[in-house]
Protein backbone atom coordinates (compact mmCIF):
# COMPACT_ATOMS: atom_id res chain seq x y z
CA UNK A 1 0.00 0.00 0.00
CA UNK A 2 1.32 3.44 -0.95
CA UNK A 3 2.25 5.61 2.04
CA UNK A 4 3.31 8.88 0.39
CA UNK A 5 5.49 10.57 -2.19
CA UNK A 6 9.16 10.23 -1.15
CA UNK A 7 11.56 12.16 -3.40
CA UNK A 8 12.72 13.22 -6.83
CA UNK A 9 16.39 12.86 -7.75
CA UNK A 10 17.99 15.68 -9.72
CA UNK A 11 21.47 16.73 -10.82
CA UNK A 12 22.92 20.20 -10.23
CA UNK A 13 26.22 21.77 -11.19
CA UNK A 14 27.08 23.24 -7.78
CA UNK A 15 25.78 21.92 -4.45
CA UNK A 16 26.41 25.13 -2.48
CA UNK A 17 24.46 27.15 -5.03
CA UNK A 18 21.62 24.59 -5.12
CA UNK A 19 21.29 24.50 -1.33
CA UNK A 20 21.33 28.30 -1.18
CA UNK A 21 18.53 28.45 -3.78
CA UNK A 22 16.27 25.65 -2.56
CA UNK A 23 16.79 26.18 1.18
CA UNK A 24 17.72 29.85 1.40
CA UNK A 25 15.26 31.22 -1.16
CA UNK A 26 12.47 28.63 -1.47
CA UNK A 27 12.43 27.48 2.16
CA UNK A 28 13.17 23.75 1.89
CA UNK A 29 15.06 22.26 4.85
CA UNK A 30 18.42 20.55 4.53
CA UNK A 31 17.91 17.02 5.83
CA UNK A 32 21.25 15.47 4.84
CA UNK A 33 24.32 16.52 2.90
CA UNK A 34 27.42 14.43 2.36
CA UNK A 35 30.38 13.85 0.09
CA UNK A 36 30.55 10.56 -1.80
CA UNK A 37 33.73 8.50 -2.35
CA UNK A 38 33.90 9.58 -6.03
CA UNK A 39 34.03 13.29 -5.09
CA UNK A 40 30.39 13.99 -5.89
CA UNK A 41 27.99 15.34 -3.30
CA UNK A 42 24.44 14.37 -2.38
CA UNK A 43 21.84 16.20 -0.33
CA UNK A 44 18.26 15.54 0.68
CA UNK A 45 16.16 18.71 0.87
CA UNK A 46 12.82 18.38 2.69
CA UNK A 47 9.91 20.17 1.04
CA UNK A 48 7.35 19.18 3.67
CA UNK A 49 5.49 16.60 1.57
CA UNK A 50 8.48 14.96 -0.10
CA UNK A 51 12.14 15.59 -0.73
CA UNK A 52 14.56 16.54 -3.46
CA UNK A 53 17.58 14.27 -3.66
CA UNK A 54 20.20 16.55 -5.17
CA UNK A 55 23.37 15.18 -6.81
CA UNK A 56 26.35 17.37 -7.69
CA UNK A 57 28.89 15.42 -9.78
CA UNK A 58 32.55 16.07 -8.96
CA UNK A 59 33.09 17.48 -12.45
CA UNK A 60 30.01 19.71 -12.45
CA UNK A 61 27.09 19.50 -14.88
CA UNK A 62 25.87 21.43 -17.91
CA UNK A 63 22.77 23.64 -17.69
CA UNK A 64 19.42 21.86 -17.86
CA UNK A 65 17.27 22.14 -20.96
CA UNK A 66 13.48 22.01 -21.13
CA UNK A 67 11.82 18.78 -22.24
CA UNK A 68 10.89 19.28 -25.91
CA UNK A 69 7.20 19.20 -26.79
CA UNK A 70 6.13 15.63 -27.48
CA UNK A 71 9.02 14.15 -25.49
CA UNK A 72 8.51 12.22 -22.26
CA UNK A 73 10.21 13.63 -19.19
CA UNK A 74 9.76 15.88 -16.18
CA UNK A 75 8.54 19.34 -17.18
CA UNK A 76 8.94 21.24 -13.91
CA UNK A 77 9.02 20.97 -10.12
CA UNK A 78 6.14 22.63 -8.27
CA UNK A 79 6.19 24.04 -4.76
CA UNK A 80 3.05 25.21 -2.95
CA UNK A 81 3.10 28.61 -1.22
CA UNK A 82 0.54 30.66 0.70
CA UNK A 83 1.04 33.54 -1.76
CA UNK A 84 2.51 33.19 -5.24
CA UNK A 85 2.66 36.98 -5.66
CA UNK A 86 4.67 37.55 -2.47
CA UNK A 87 7.02 34.63 -3.12
CA UNK A 88 7.53 35.66 -6.75
CA UNK A 89 8.32 39.26 -5.77
CA UNK A 90 10.91 38.10 -3.23
CA UNK A 91 12.58 35.72 -5.70
CA UNK A 92 12.55 38.27 -8.53
CA UNK A 93 14.16 40.83 -6.19
CA UNK A 94 16.84 38.23 -5.40
CA UNK A 95 17.68 38.02 -9.11
CA UNK A 96 16.10 34.63 -9.87
CA UNK A 97 15.51 34.08 -13.60
CA UNK A 98 11.83 34.63 -14.46
CA UNK A 99 10.07 32.40 -17.01
CA UNK A 100 6.43 33.44 -16.45
CA UNK A 101 4.99 36.05 -14.10
CA UNK A 102 2.12 35.21 -11.68
CA UNK A 103 -1.19 34.40 -13.36
CA UNK A 104 -4.35 32.41 -12.75
CA UNK A 105 -3.80 28.67 -13.15
CA UNK A 106 -5.18 26.90 -16.21
CA UNK A 107 -6.09 23.93 -13.98
CA UNK A 108 -8.30 25.91 -11.63
CA UNK A 109 -9.78 22.69 -10.25
CA UNK A 110 -6.43 22.12 -8.52
CA UNK A 111 -4.58 25.45 -8.32
CA UNK A 112 -5.47 29.13 -8.11
CA UNK A 113 -2.30 31.02 -9.11
CA UNK A 114 1.04 29.98 -10.57
CA UNK A 115 4.33 31.51 -11.70
CA UNK A 116 7.43 29.98 -13.26
CA UNK A 117 11.10 30.63 -12.52
CA UNK A 118 14.38 28.84 -13.15
CA UNK A 119 16.77 27.51 -10.56
CA UNK A 120 20.50 28.30 -10.96
CA UNK A 121 20.90 25.34 -13.35
CA UNK A 122 17.93 26.25 -15.54
CA UNK A 123 15.49 23.73 -14.04
CA UNK A 124 11.94 25.05 -14.35
CA UNK A 125 10.30 25.74 -10.98
CA UNK A 126 6.59 26.38 -10.61
CA UNK A 127 5.32 28.43 -7.68
CA UNK A 128 1.72 27.44 -6.92
CA UNK A 129 -1.07 28.68 -4.69
CA UNK A 130 -4.33 26.88 -4.05
CA UNK A 131 -7.67 28.59 -3.69
CA UNK A 132 -9.89 27.59 -0.78
CA UNK A 133 -12.08 25.58 -3.17
CA UNK A 134 -9.07 23.86 -4.82
CA UNK A 135 -7.46 23.26 -1.44
CA UNK A 136 -10.52 21.30 -0.29
CA UNK A 137 -10.66 19.24 -3.47
CA UNK A 138 -10.75 15.45 -3.24
CA UNK A 139 -8.78 14.96 -6.47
Amino acid sequence: MLKSFEHIGMTVSDMDRAVAFYCGLLGLRLHLRKAMPDGSQVAFLDAGGGMLEVFAPAGGAVRASDVPEGTAGLRHITFLFASVAETFARLEAAGVEVKERPRLAYNSEVLHKVAFLRDPDGILIELAERSIEAGNSTI
